[in-house]
This record gives structure tokens, sequence and C-alpha cells, in this order.
């Protein structure tokens, strides 16, 4: 068992205040927020987080006892930052709000790093702090690509939109396919991850596998990102005050399923169709799960006539025909929310279960 730790950047800039200030910051929202996953999916997490930490790489063999006197401690600290305020961000004497990204990121990019403070699934806040690997502008938004990170928390999201930014995160999205492959290695199922896995050796290299299919994933979550930006620019600021405004509820689930789906009929699956790429197709389809499967099952049907036949015909006309479906039920979603002040979560869930595709 190699317990050498790595030597990537995020090592060497753990020291750095600014590094310090943004993992306190993100240390703050774990105090809020790491209790909302289930106790499987939130250990899984926190044992990868002490990968991150501690510099293991994906071949190591994680010491036990040593992962739960980490977590441990991390509770712990967690419990002592619950009453605690984000702390603002100094960059060359000048203090910036954690949540004020373009700003930060204007006088970031010249020095070679990346930085997003923005609200995720359940308004939870998350931050990150990196290298910058790559960015580039489009007409309508700026896509941010990022390396490796000295400062994230415990959900680290492969990509976030924030307004005409989208950031993409080499390492988080890294860590993620790693999470999916352990987890198919559970039961080891011949199922569509299967498929998806088939194209890369994990059995000779992991390290080198993960490295070959987070390249290649890459163009989906870019792809899904521009999808993003798309429906969010269709669906206008009310989408998101929509989803801001509803409890944690089935609703808010159907709600952000929905949009998730036209992100992906209008840009992830005719991108990677016409890309060619059947190995990102087959992950598209197994990680096609929980509210976007329940609405959206011809989806499966679509994806079984092609791995029949290699015919992605199907596959395509049903992106075509899943725009305006998806966008016209955001839209009807929008008007009940307009029309009722109070939120009716039943009338939400069942426009959506009325309106599967």
């Amino acid at each position: 068992m190699s317990m050498q730790k790595a030597t990537h950047l995020a090592k060497h800039l753990l020291r750095h205040p600014l590094c310090e200030t943004v993992q306190k910051n993100c240390n703050i929202s774990d105090a809020h927020h790491a209790a909302n996953y289930t106790l499987c999916v939130y250990l899984l997490k926190m044992r990868e987080y002490y990968r991150w930490e501690n510099g293991f790489s994906y071949n190591d063999v994680l010491p036990k006892e040593d992962v739960g006197n980490w977590v441990q401690e991390r509770e712990n600290l967690w419990e002592t930052l619950e009453d605690k305020i984000f702390m603002p961000l100094e960059i060359d004497g000048k203090e910036y709000d954690p949540f004020d990204t373009e700003n930060i990121n204007k006088v970031l990019a010249p020095k070679g790093y990346v930085y997003s403070g923005g609200l995720g699934l359940r308004a939870a806040p998350h931050f990150f702090l990196a290298k910058l690997e790559k960015k580039k502008v489009y007409n309508d938004f700026t896509m941010h690509v990022s390396a490796d990170e000295c400062a994230r928390d415990l959900t680290a999201p492969p990509a976030m939109t924030q307004g005409k930014h989208v950031f993409i995160r080499r390492e988080a999205l890294r860590r993620y396919l790693w999470e999916k492959f352990t987890e198919w290695q559970w039961h080891k199922y011949e199922n569509a991850m299967y498929r998806a896995l088939s194209f890369y050796d994990f059995d000779e290299d992991v390290d080198q596998a993960l490295e070959k299919m987070t390249d290649n994933e890459l163009q989906a979550v870019t792809l899904h990102e521009i999808g993003e930006f798309k429906a969010t620019q269709e669906l206008g600021n009310q989408w998101r005050e929509m989803i801001i405004n509803l409890p944690r509820s089935r609703a808010e689930f159907l709600a952000r399923a929905v949009k998730d789906l036209l992100a992906d009929c209008l840009s992830t699956l005719p991108g990677l169709i016409k890309s060619h790429n059947p190995a990102s197709l087959h992950f598209y389809a197994a990680n096609h799960v929980a509210m976007r499967k329940e609405l959206f099952p011809s989806f499966h049907t679509a994806y079984q006539a092609w791995v029949d036949t290699k015919d992605t015909q199907p596959l395509m006309a049903l992106a075509i025909k899943g725009v305006q479906h998806w966008a016209t039920l955001a839209q009807e979603m929008l008007k009940l929310y307009q029309k009722d002040t109070s939120i009716d979560l039943d009338a939400l869930e069942t426009l959506a279960q009325n309106n599967i595709l």
C-alpha cells in the first residue's frame, strides 16, 4: 500500500491565506449541509474527501482507522462552525464577498487560478479554488475549466453554471467518475455502466483509465452545461426564483429534472450523437436514473434500440421531440407557480407526472 501523498497543486497551496479562507468557507457550508445525504452516500463522500485532502491516489487502499479518526475530527470541526458566517476573500489587499465570483476571477485569472462561489441543490453554498486549465469565451457565456483544487467542500459538483459563467471541474469530475466506478464494482451488473466502463482498462491501471474517462466525459459535461445555459435563457429568472422558493420536496426534484432533461435534449444528446461518442452515451444512460428516468421512459426504449442496432436515429428524433416537450412542461410549471403564491406542491407534482415522455 502506497502511503506517499500526491504532490499536486492542492497540497502546495494549502497554507496559502486565500486557500485557507476558501477552505474555511467550505467547512462552514459543510457544517450546515453535510447531513443532507443518506448514511451510505455520506460515508462514501467522506472517504473520498479524505482521499483528496490527504493526497492518496486511486490505487491506494485507505487506512480504515485513520479515515474513521479523520471523519470524527471533521464532524467535531463542523460543530464549532455552525454559527459562523462566510468570510470575505482578501486578494491583493482588497476584500471580496465570497459570492462575488465574477470580480474575484477577474483578479485571479491572470494569476492562473479560478474560483467559484455559488448555490447548488437545495440552495447549499459551494466553493472551490483551483488552477485554471482553460478558459473559452463563447458568444453568450464564458467556460472555465479547472485542474487541481486547493479548496473544496464535501459536495464537489463537476460543473456549475452561474450567470454567464460555466465552471467545469476536472478534478471533481474525476472523483465523481471514481465514485461511479466503485459503486458499479459492488454488483458488477452487465448494464449501461458496464458498457461505458468497458471502453477503459480499469483492470490494468485505475489512474490512467480514470484520466482517459475524465478527458472523454469533459465533452459530455460541457455539452450539458451549454444546454443548461440555453435552458436558463429560455425559462428566465422566474424559474430560478421558483426553484429557490420550493421547499425540499418531490416537486422540487421533479422541477429540477425537467430543466435537466430540457438541457440534455437541447445540447447533450445531440452533441454526443453527432460526435459519435458511444462511451459517453452509455455513461449518460447509466446515470439516467431517479426523476429523469421516471419522467423520460421513452429514452431507455430509444437507447436500447441503439444498443441493439447501432442506429442513433431514434435517439436523435427523441431529443428533437424532447426540446418542445420539456420546454412546454417547464412553462406550465411556471404558470402554476405564478398563479399560486402559496406554491401548490401537489399541483406541480401532478402536472409533471401527467406529462411524462
